[in-house]
């Protein structure tokens, strides 16, 4: 099983108009570090998450950038709790599609870190390995003047309905300096475990690791916005009802799972008559008179909250869906 492999999520937004101004959602997974574990161990001296604090910067860069609409990560992680998702699981192409799907994005964003730390090539410190490590920290050649970081970091767009990729991103970045590691005196891995390091703060970007790190990811956040014309538009039709209706505030029976966001304005419809067949009794069409609409200001899974306003009161009952 690949170890650092989730989903992120990324400080993500749905964005109520990102439909109207074109924009794709998209999900971004935990980036995979396995290849580069054993350097991480020696440059943090412990089991640092690297692949989550990668995924949470280019969340970063996607949601300045404002090409997409991003999900937010507590969303995704509900859900990866709800369906039990391993590690190897958000790392597979198909998985990652199947979760993304349920989330109505329109693609997810799953990498690699295939670089981390000293430039193997360009070092002739050790037989092998990883060389001399000095406190934990070593990489960077403790008798070498000159410390070079190097981070190569891919990225594949994977569509959310065949799980086919839609694009490639890859990002490199180098950094050196003379007297100094590649962490410095604020690189400690200590206290991080396995667990979330803020690779986004100004401590560890002034390391010669957080240049190659930033210069990478850089470069994969540029090339994603690049390739966002070749994501499909998925379009989510929410429909509910009103389940509660007092003063003017709405609980409708749809929610998340069903593409209601914060910032939505859903239309109220009452159904003011039915046309039947006259055989058979059944129903064949309803009629229905738009009443107001209503404004979502909360979300769950199941539920959600909203501000109605109309030429009259909205009622239990009365049909809720997005506007045509």
């Amino acid at each position: 099983m690949k170890r650092g492999v989730g989903i992120i999520i990324l400080a993500i937004v749905f964005v109520s108009s990102a439909a109207a101004q074109g924009k794709k959602r998209v999900a971004v997974m935990d980036f995979d570090y396995a290849t580069v574990q054993s350097g991480i161990d020696a440059i943090f001296g412990a089991n640092v998450d690297i692949g989550k604090g990668i995924a949470d910067m280019i969340v970063t860069n996607l949601v300045k950038s404002g090409v997409y609409s991003v999900i937010e990560r507590k969303a995704l992680d509900k859900i990866l709790a709800e369906q039990n998702f391993s590690n190897s699981d958000r790392a597979d192409p198909t998985s990652a599609a199947k979760l993304a799907k349920l989330l109505g994005v329109n693609a997810v964003i799953i990498g690699s870190i295939t670089q981390f730390g000293r430039d193997d090539k360009a070092t002739n410190i050790g037989g092998g390995g990883l060389g001399r490590i000095t406190g934990g920290f070593g990489i960077g050649g403790v008798s070498k003047r000159e410390s070079k970081a190097v981070v190569g970091i891919s990225a594949r767009v994977i569509s959310t309905e065949t799980a086919e990729i839609l694009a490639v991103a890859e990002g490199k970045g180098e950094s050196k300096r003379s007297g100094t590691s590649l962490i410095g005196a604020g690189g400690s891995g200590s206290g991080a475990g396995g667990g979330a390091y803020d690779m986004s703060s100004s401590n560890f970007a002034n390391t010669i690791l957080g240049e190659a790190v930033h210069q990478a990811v850089e470069t994969v956040s540029k090339q994603l916005d690049q390739n966002a014309d070749r994501m499909p538009t998925v379009t989510v039709k929410v429909e509910g009802l009103v389940a509660d209706a007092t003063e003017g505030t709405l609980v409708l029976n749809v929610g998340s799972k069903g593409g209601v966001k914060v910032g939505d304005n859903l239309e109220v419809r009452r159904v003011s008559r039915e046309i039947k067949d006259p055989t058979t009794g059944k129903v064949l069409r309803r009629i229905a008179d738009k009443v107001g609409v209503v404004t979502i200001t909360e979300v769950d899974e199941t539920s959600s909250v909203g501000t109605f306003k109309g030429a009259a009161p909205a009622k239990v009952g009365d049909a809720v869906s997005s506007a045509p």
